[in-house]
């Protein structure tokens, strides 16, 4: 992969969220989500919500990271307060297009969510995974994040997903 920037997202990076959003689910939840909700996903009818999503942001308490080469967007992530605590941060999302897998997208975005955290005075961050999402798992895991004990289940797509909650400290 070439020169790879990770910066705040903005409103005009909405599309291009969407698009990264609807092509990562299609390829990584294969198999783990019902094929009709994949396919059924539309990058057009992410776009709104995306676009509130980055209007609505604090940062740096929350907000949306884009990776962008002269390719364009290939990957973003998004965080906010927890729902638990304010001293803990959840980072909602993280994917990057399944072309930029293996490139150092995910790695890039980690490391500028959890620097953003940490000086947003977080201690601790969270996310949830699929159970069954061995590919992310080992992927937060090589990161130093690990499963904290919560669970909740899922049912998107009307399927029933385990979700494993796992956590980071900061600073």
């Amino acid at each position: 992969m070439t020169a790879m920037r990770i910066r705040q997202a903005g409103p005009d990076d909405a599309s291009a969220v969407a698009r990264v959003h609807v092509r990562s689910w299609q390829v990584a939840f294969a198999g783990l989500v019902p094929q009709h909700y994949l396919d059924a996903m539309d990058p057009n009818h992410e776009e709104s919500s995306w676009t509130s999503r980055i209007a609505e942001t604090q940062w740096p308490s929350s907000g949306v990271l884009v990776a962008e080469t002269e390719a364009g967007i290939v990957g973003f992530a998004s965080f906010s307060p927890s729902e638990e605590s304010s001293a803990t941060a959840e980072i909602g999302t993280l994917y990057a297009m399944p072309e930029a897998w293996g490139a150092g997208v995910g790695k890039r975005l980690m490391a500028a969510v959890l620097t953003t955290l940490g000086q947003a005075d977080y201690e601790q961050a969270v996310l949830w995974v699929l159970e069954d999402n061995e590919r992310a798992r080992r992927f937060y895991e090589a990161a130093g994040w690990r499963p904290d004990g919560a669970a909740v289940v899922d049912t998107t797509g009307g399927a029933t997903l385990n979700k494993l909650r796992y956590g980071h400290p900061l600073g």
